[in-house]
């Protein structure tokens, strides 16, 4: 059995997290997983009645009663210094030690992506982001705030052990997709924490001799992301950068609302989420893409042993987009429902 905590949050992501839900539960009615599902009401609403972002007694539930959160999205007009999305989407992957941010990119429809060569080349690459530390860390000073000699200092930081463990498990990745793996920096220009990184890189990469291993420095690999997709494999980098290349990765598949991410601890625990944001200008108006959270929810399965039910939804969207059934974010008319309507029946043909 697969206990998966279900939060909403803010926007559409209500919307979408429904039609992964029903998603999920045709592949329980297969047989093909065991699903328990239960939903967590947090997010603004939730915040603005009662003033709870997360207490430590739902962490606590989340962590020790589910084996996965399955979350839509935070982020709120009506709380603006966004207290509540810090609270639950960066809390929960810091206290649940969510170091690794997994970016699958999968070109499954050549003509939605912006590359004109799109249709000559195969775009399937991940992004295995340090999720914990680097300039995220929220640590840093103001001085002289409000005067003209203000100072702002911003500082980042990385440690072995941290580099090590996500490295270590994107050399995995690599070994068992049979390609290769590059890292990331811009060591040239902040030689202190990137060249941690490619320290630890490189003693990694010489335990590995059956995979291929590079360096690219963060310019330059943006530039290749657009030039030749399709070299590249497994990428590993730090946090900010991750962030950064992960939204151009998903721009060059088709956009945001395809994106899948897991945010997760092997072997321990993970929060699986589409990348897109809340959307509040288009929250219920039945048009968000539900797409990027079914995609999650496959991740989620195929993390917890059901890889054959996380193909089938895998399946199912690619299917979907190429017989045309697209919400108006990648140009078509449907809604969030028809489009999980859709794929439900798919699921339940098998």
């Amino acid at each position: 059995m697969t206990r998966i905590a279900v939060i909403g949050g803010d926007g559409i992501g209500p919307e979408v997290t429904e039609q992964a839900c029903r998603v999920l539960a045709a592949v329980d009615a297969l047989g093909l997983a065991r699903i328990e599902m239960r939903d967590f009401p947090h997010g603004a609403d939730h915040f603005l009645e009662t003033g709870e972002t997360l207490s430590d007694a739902t962490f606590f539930e989340l962590r020790d009663e589910h084996d996965a959160i399955l979350f839509g999205a935070v982020g709120d007009p009506r709380v603006p210094d966004g207290r509540h999305a810090r609270d639950l989407l960066l809390g929960l992957r810091f206290r649940l030690d969510l170091f690794v941010n997994k970016r699958p990119l999968l070109m499954r429809a050549p003509d939605l992506s912006p590359l004109k060569r799109a249709s000559e080349i195969e775009i399937d690459f991940v992004i295995y982001r340090e999720n914990t530390e680097g300039m995220y860390g929220g640590h840093g000073r103001l001085e002289h705030e409000g005067t003209a000699e203000e100072v702002a200092t911003s500082e980042a930081t990385a440690s072995r052990r941290a580099v090590e463990r996500i490295v270590r498990l994107a050399f995995a990745a690599a070994r068992s997709r049979h390609r290769s793996v590059t890292l990331s920096d811009k060591a040239n220009a902040v030689p202190h924490m990137y060249g941690l990184w490619r320290r630890v890189f490189g003693e990694i990469a010489a335990t590995c001799p059956d995979v291929r291993s590079e360096t690219r420095y963060v310019d330059a690999l943006a530039m290749e992301l657009v030039r030749s997709p399709e070299r590249f494999d497994i990428i590993v980098t730090e946090n900010l950068i991750g962030d950064i290349l992960s939204d151009l990765g998903a721009e060059l598949i088709g956009g945001p609302g395809l994106a899948p991410s897991a945010n997760i601890n092997p072997g321990r625990h993970g929060l699986y989420e589409p990348v897109h944001g809340s959307a509040p200008d288009i929250a219920g108006r039945n048009r968000a893409n539900p797409m990027g959270a079914v995609l999650s929810a496959a991740l989620l399965l195929r993390d917890h042993g059901a890889a054959p039910a996380a193909d089938l939804i895998e399946s199912a969207v690619t299917e979907a987009l190429l017989e045309g059934l697209r919400t108006p974010d990648v140009g078509g008319t449907a809604t969030t429902t028809e489009v999980g309507d859709w794929l439900c029946q798919r699921v339940r043909a098998g």
